[in-house]
């Protein structure tokens, strides 16, 4: 995909939904790549014994995945300037997986730097697991 134009981008406009894919092997993967062992991501029965209802993905994680999919928008992974949220709920992964989908909405442009703020919305199923989700990405 090649890079946004800021000539091609206008409030209001709106891309995904992109569905995300997590399993148990990409919890493996994340915790040896971040160092983030906790078991509450990898050991179902911890888990459960703390309340969960299964073993959930990092945080992180999910917000990673939810910017990758701006990156995919904007063309370019460098281009994504600024990427903040809050973690409303966890994404639970049973034995079988699950799946975020992250979509996203122009809220404003600004012309003399090249740039759009971007609300994204990231949910797995019908719970909003990021709030407060905004991108600010640096356009062509």
């Amino acid at each position: 995909m090649s890079v946004r134009s800021f000539e091609d981008v206008s409030i209001g406009e709106t891309f995904g939904p992109e569905v995300v894919a997590v399993g148990r092997d990409t919890l493996v993967a994340y915790a040896n790549a971040s160092g983030d062992q906790n078991p509450i991501h990898q050991d179902e029965a911890f888990a459960k014994g703390v309340g969960l209802p299964d073993v959930i993905a990092h945080g992180m994680w999910t917000m990673g995945a939810s910017s990758s999919v701006v990156a995919r928008w904007v063309g370019d992974a460098g281009r994504v300037l600024e990427f903040g949220t809050r973690f409303t709920k966890p994404v639970v992964v049973p034995t079988q997986g699950n799946e975020i989908s992250v979509t996203g909405v122009v809220k404003s442009v600004d012309a003399e730097r090249r740039r759009a703020t971007v609300d994204v919305t990231t949910t797995c199923g019908d719970d909003k697991v990021l709030g407060r989700c905004i991108a600010v990405v640096q356009l062509a």
